[in-house]
């Protein structure tokens, strides 16, 4: 388990609950379609943990899983539909949608996946056509 900082988070209802531990490998906002239709919104908030950082604390067995392609696996709690993690086993990472994480103290470096965009966003930081090399994407840089 990640040594330092332990934060609570959970789902709508708190049928599930869980922690975050350390620090994050990235944050930032993702603007690709399946983000945006996953969460119902413009653009995702993504918090990025290596997977034994984030630690199941209550209701498991509430968590169910969808995979619409082998990179991700979406997990939600199945009492109240709300979303809570994505697994990028590709990655070796886990995707902990920032808005779960209440006390967090969140702070995007990045957009990814801007080509995609459907909300344009003007806050200084740097913008990815897709992904950074070193995630399997392009490393282009688009403007604002």
């Amino acid at each position: 388990m990640s040594k330092g900082k332990v934060y609570q988070g959970s789902c709508f209802c708190g049928a599930v609950r869980f922690t975050v531990s350390g620090e994050p490998a990235a944050m930032g906002y993702c603007h690709c379609e399946s983000c945006r239709i996953w969460s119902a919104a413009p653009v995702n908030a993504f918090t990025l943990w290596k997977p034994d950082a984030v630690q199941i604390t209550q209701g498991a067995e509430n968590i169910s899983t969808y995979s619409k392609t082998p990179l991700s696996f979406r997990k939600w709690c199945t009492t109240c539909g709300g979303h809570v993690f994505t697994e990028h086993p590709t990655w070796g990472l886990t995707d902990v949608y920032a808005a779960v994480i209440p006390d967090f103290p969140y702070q995007a470096a990045i957009h990814v996946n801007y080509e995609e965009t459907k909300l344009r966003i003007q806050d200084g930081l740097p913008k990815m056509r897709d992904l950074p090399q070193e995630m399997g994407g392009s490393g282009v840089s688009v403007p604002e």
